[in-house]
């Protein structure tokens, strides 16, 4: 194994993801957030910076994290406290840390909603959940007990730390037009894009108490597949494409938060 100067890591995925063009929220901060001493000999990639992903990448002997959450998704703050110790880790051990958050949702190939659509055995058609010009979801027809999809949902969450939460339907249903939204998917915005669209089954990680509510009055079956979980499937597929490139090993971080 040779070790690989970060600077080649991002621009690989800088370019891959087109983390310079896609539009996402300011604290995302996407690409390197924390350079190091380098060069790269191990990656670790998980959702979130926290003591246990840094932790994890410290066992794992990897010096790169690679997560969707970057190190201020809460945004600009004191540099006291967990923040602090965060830091003061991640330079004791010389970890780097990258991060994408909206680049790798709308991804074809790497984004988690279209990674979510294959291991639940769906085929997207079209994108879903709009924001500025990309889609950050998926979209497409089936013919299937609502059921069975659920039980293919539950299965999934559950490896994952979360139980399937959805709102209320017939046994006998079926879904005929889905759509998948990673993390936060449930939304005013999502709701009523999915009403114009016809879509009568809905997958997300979670959303608001009232989309439970309005989503049964419209209609639509939402499944609650944990926020965290669903995020999970686009960092691990980073993680295999830069072993697959650079020959260098990759272990997922686990550390489910329970939503």
């Amino acid at each position: 194994m040779t070790p690989v100067p970060l600077s080649a890591i991002a621009a690989h995925l800088d370019t891959l993801l087109s983390t310079g063009s896609i539009p996402d929220y300011p604290q995302a901060l996407n690409g390197v957030q924390l350079e190091h001493r380098g060069p790269v000999h191990g990656i670790a990639t998980a959702v979130d910076v926290s003591r246990r992903t840094i932790a994890g990448t410290i066992d794992a002997g990897a010096n790169l994290l690679i997560v969707h959450h970057g190190m201020f998704w809460g945004g600009a703050t004191r540099i006291a406290g967990r923040y602090y110790e965060r830091l003061a880790t991640l330079f004791a051990h010389d970890i780097a840390v990258y991060s994408v958050h909206l680049p790798l949702d709308a991804h074809a190939r790497f984004g988690n909603s279209a990674l979510l659509a294959a291991t639940f055995g769906l085929t997207p058609s079209a994108g879903f959940a709009k924001h500025q010009d990309i889609f950050c979801g998926v979209r497409g027809h089936s013919d299937l007990p609502t059921a069975e999809l659920a039980a293919r949902v539950e299965q999934f969450a559950a490896a994952h730390g979360h139980t399937l939460v959805t709102t209320p339907y017939r046994a006998d249903r079926r879904s005929m037009h889905w759509a998948i939204c990673s993390g936060a998917g449930a939304g005013h915005d999502t709701l009523r894009e999915a009403t114009a669209l016809g879509i009568d089954t809905l997958i997300v990680g979670e959303g608001p108490h009232w989309t439970a509510v309005d989503a049964e009055d419209l209609g639509i079956v939402v499944m609650y597949a944990g926020h965290y979980a669903t995020e999970t499937v686009g960092v691990r597929a980073i993680g295999d494409e830069l072993t697959r490139v650079f020959g260098l090993p990759a272990t997922f971080i686990a550390a489910p938060t329970g939503l």
